[in-house]
Order: structure tokens, then sequence, then C-alpha cells
């Protein structure tokens, strides 16, 4: 399990690390004969606003188990809980290509640190994060509709003990995801300074890497405040140039993608699901053609093989409290191919991706039926990329993380972030 744990911070180390400013040129950014409106010529230490941000966000638990609604140690309801966010990120100048192509992207890492209201049970722990923002809708030349989205790893909770915390099922582990998406208004207050009030959707899972994963999801306020170290004085009116984009080329590209990972199962037995004892493994492969249709979209099939050592095993006479046996069914009971039709929203340095689809050859059992998959890509190269996704199956049951690498061939696309 160490290694496992391991294998997943180094992941989230790669993916920080990718995208972070740096000093190299992307094709066609070393002519100096052009006019340095244009954003090929602008030298790396101008093209970004680095920023520091402050935030505070008061939200309210969603009693999706027992636990929240009173099931717990101190038999009382769990219903606020608290954070507090420190966040470094950056955005590109407004007379650059990437700022008007993108909306005013921005992207950095963040530290939290959270409160649900029982340390004794839950714990209060930290959440490490990627994210990445940008403009829905300019309202005035100060205020403007945001949305943003968290990505990244929480560490410091009390999980499920069967001896010393039986009453909570809904946190298995003491590393978990966290998954966050907030939309926000943005008020541009002086030349350094922007304040943001919106709305916050949060969730914490552990992607059925240990059992229970009944997860924890929380839904409030946050207000922040954001300060630009190296914003000009005319910036407002630099946000009113407008340079002419190039035009996008429209192409067919092809995602290769190879992932792997470990999942705990729960089986069914009777009227209840008991816990199969250890982790099984995952591992499989996506080939995706996509079609770009410009600079934020694309969309297309993929062809998904694999295999899941926790499909279809199975118990029997299973008492509580003793050794039980879980047999595991022949090979070709846990695999399977499948199609899904993927669509992504495409951003620089993070995609993300959509898919849904059905496995068209299978083992039956626990591979029937419809899967879906979120994903994010984080660029590492032009054409190369982490992917680290989860599988859910029927819209409602998790399936497994999908940890792993790509690249992308026949790739046209144009970089302007780089």
């Amino acid at each position: 399990m160490k290694f496992k744990m391991r294998m997943l911070k180094v992941l989230i180390i790669l993916a920080v690390i990718s995208f972070i400013p740096n000093v190299s040129f992307a094709d066609g950014e070393k002519n100096n004969n052009k006019s340095e409106t244009n954003t090929d010529t602008i030298p790396l230490s101008r093209r970004f606003i680095h920023r520091l941000g402050i935030e505070g966000r008061p939200t309210y638990i969603i009693p999706t188990h027992s636990f929240f609604r009173g099931n717990n140690y101190f038999e009382k309801p769990l219903r606020n809980a608290y954070s507090a966010h420190l966040k470094y990120s950056f955005q590109f100048a407004p007379d650059t290509y990437a700022d008007h192509i993108y909306g005013g992207v921005y992207q950095g890492i963040g530290l939290a640190y959270y409160n649900f209201g029982d340390r004794h049970e839950l714990g209060n722990p930290f959440a490490f994060y990627l994210f990445q923002g940008a403009r829905i809708a300019q309202l005035t030349p100060r205020l403007s509709i945001n949305y943003e989205w968290n990505f990244g790893a929480s560490a410091g909770w009390t999980p499920y003990d069967y001896d010393y915390n039986n009453y909570n099922k809904v946190i298995g582990s003491r590393i978990n995801a966290y998954l966050d998406v907030n939309f926000h208004f943005k008020w541009m207050l002086s030349k350094l300074f922007d304040f943001t009030a919106g709305v916050d959707l949060s969730h914490f899972s552990n992607g059925n890497t240990k059992y229970p994963n009944g997860g924890l999801n929380t839904a409030g306020l946050r207000v922040g405040l954001v300060y630009n170290f190296n914003r000009k004085d005319n910036y407002l009116s630099q946000q009113m140039f407008q340079p002419v984009i190039p035009e996008f080329p429209r192409h067919i590209s092809y995602d290769m993608v190879l992932f792997g990972s470990w999942r705990r199962k729960g089986v069914a037995f009777g009227d209840e699901q008991v816990a199969a004892p250890g982790a099984y493994t995952v591992v499989g492969f996506n080939f995706s053609p996509m079609y770009n249709f410009g600079y934020k979209f694309r969309a297309g099939v993929s062809l998904d093989g694999v295999y899941d050592g926790s499909a279809n095993i199975y118990t029997e006479d299973y008492i509580v409290g003793t050794e039980q046996p879980f047999y595991k069914p022949p090979l070709k009971n846990q695999l399977a191919l499948g199609l899904s039709g993927r669509i992504e929203y495409v951003m620089p340095y993070f995609t993300v991706n959509v898919g849904i689809g059905a496995n068209v050859l299978h083992g039956g059992g626990d591979l029937k039926g419809l899967y879906q998959v979120l994903a994010l890509k984080v660029e590492l190269t032009r054409s190369s990329f982490l992917h680290i996704g989860y599988n859910l199956q029927n819209f409602h049951t998790p399936n497994y993380l999908m940890l792993g690498i790509g690249y992308r061939f026949h790739n046209k696309y144009p970089l302007f972030h780089r």
C-alpha cells in the first residue's frame, strides 16, 4: 500500500512540475523582428501575471450517509464545514494570444485546511491541489463571471476502523482524492487586488482504493482576495486590445493512453455488501481518434480495453467476523472491450475529458452496463501527457482509478502558452 501511495504522490508532483512557467520557447517564438503585441515575441517574464490569493469557504455537508445525519459517536448531525485556502497562480498578460483565446485563463497550486466539525472521527485534513479557472462572461470592464476547478490529494483524515472508528463508513483511507468546482464573480478593486465571491461544490473519496468509500460532499460559498504582483497600470486599457487570432487548423488527432491502478471491492452477498480482502489490479488502454474543432473543443470515440482483477469475484457462506475465501472467475470474466463517446475541453496545460460508453465484448456480471469516464490530461510535452481519471458504472457505482500516461499522434494543435 505504501508503494501505491507513493505512485499517486509522484503523479501529482509530475503534474505540478509540468505546467509551471519555464524559460523554453515554443515553435515560432524566436523571431524577434515581429511587433511586441504579437505573443510570440513577448519575453516570458512579461507574459505572465503572478498572483497570490487567500480564500475562505463556509460549506454545508451534504447528508449522503447516515453518519452525517447523526449515526456517529457523538449522535449529532454533521452539517457545517469550513476551509481556508492559500493559492499561487499565474495568468497570461492581456496582450497575449493565450489570454484572448482562453478567456483570461489562470492556473496554479493551492493548499487548504478543512474542518468538518468532528475531528475525532473524520480528522481535520489538509489538501494540496492543482487548479485552473477562466472567464465565462465579462459583465463590465472590472467585473466578470468565472469558473474554477481544483484537483489534488487530501491527507490527515481519521479513516474507518472496525475497532476504534466503526461509525465512519464514509472515509476509508488516510489519503483521499479532492475534487472541487466553483463559479464566482471577480471584481478588480485596483491594479493590485481582485475580490472574488461565489458558490462551491467539493468531493472527497479514495477512488475505491480502500474500503469503505462512501465519500464526503459539500456545497456552499467561497470568498477570496487575490494580490497581483506585476499587473500593469494600463491593464484595463490592454483588455480592449484585440490581437488577430490565428485560424485554428482543424484536424483529427489520435490519443493512446495506458493506465493502471488498484481497487478494493464490495461483493454482493444476499442483501448486503461485504468487503473482499486485499487489493485487486486494474490495467487498461484507451485509443481515441478525436476531431479538433477549435482551440477549446475536441470530440470523438474511444476503444477502451480493461482487465479488472476484482470483476465477478464471489464468496460462499459468508459469516461476519470470520476469515472467508473469495474466489476469482476465469480470466475471460475479468476482461472487457468497450466503445465510448468522448468530448474534451481544452485549455493551456490541462484537458478535461468526459466519456460515456458500454462494453461490447465482456465476461458478463460486473462488466455489463454503461460506464462513465472523467479524466484530467496534464500536458508534459507537446504531445505527451499524464492521465488521471476515474471510471464509474451506471452513473452511480464507483469503479476504479485510471492513472497513466498518454501520447497524441498527428497533433497539429497550436501552442501559445509555452
